[in-house]
C-alpha cells in the first residue's frame, strides 16, 4: 500500500508542483491552510505531513503544536520560503523530523521524503 503524505501549503502553485513530483511513488492529499490540515488529520491516518511555515491565519508552527495535541506520531517536514533560522529552529526543537528550503529541486524533496520512510532514491 502507497504511504500517505498530507502537503499543506496556502500557495496553490507549490501545491500542484508537489503533488506532481510525489504522485508517482505516494498518495498525496492537498490542503491549503493549517486548519483545513488539523481536520484532515483528525479523520485520516497520513504517514507523513510536509507544511509550509509562512500560511495566513494559522501559521505553520501553530498547526504543528495543535497537530501534536493529539497526533504525536506522524512525522513533519517544514517547507518553508523565509529560511529564516529561527523559523527552522523552533521547528526543529519542536520535533519536525526535517526541513527543506522552497524552492526546492525535485530530487531533494524526493530524498528527503524517501529518507524518512528509510526508502532509497535512485539518483
Amino acid at each position: 500500500m502507497q504511504k500517505r503524505i498530507l502537503v499543506v501549503d496556502d500557495d496553490s502553485m507549490n501545491l500542484m508542483r508537489t503533488k506532481m513530483i510525489l504522485s508517482k511513488t505516494y498518495d498525496v492529499v492537498l490542503v491549503r491552510s493549517g486548519i483545513e490540515a488539523l481536520n484532515t488529520l483528525k479523520r485520516e491516518k497520513m504517514d507523513l505531513v510536509l507544511l509550509d511555515i509562512e500560511m495566513p491565519k494559522m501559521n505553520g508552527i501553530t498547526t504543528f503544536e495543535r497537530l501534536k495535541e493529539f497526533d504525536s506520531d506522524t512525522p513533519v517536514i517544514f517547507l518553508t520560503a523565509s529560511g529564516l533560522e529561527d523559523d527552522v529552529v523552533s521547528a526543529i526543537k519542536l520535533g519536525a523530523v526535517n526541513y527543506l528550503k522552497k524552492p526546492y529541486e525535485p530530487q531533494e524533496l524526493l530524498k528527503r521524503v524517501a529518507q524518512e520512510f528509510g526508502e532509497t532514491v535512485e539518483e
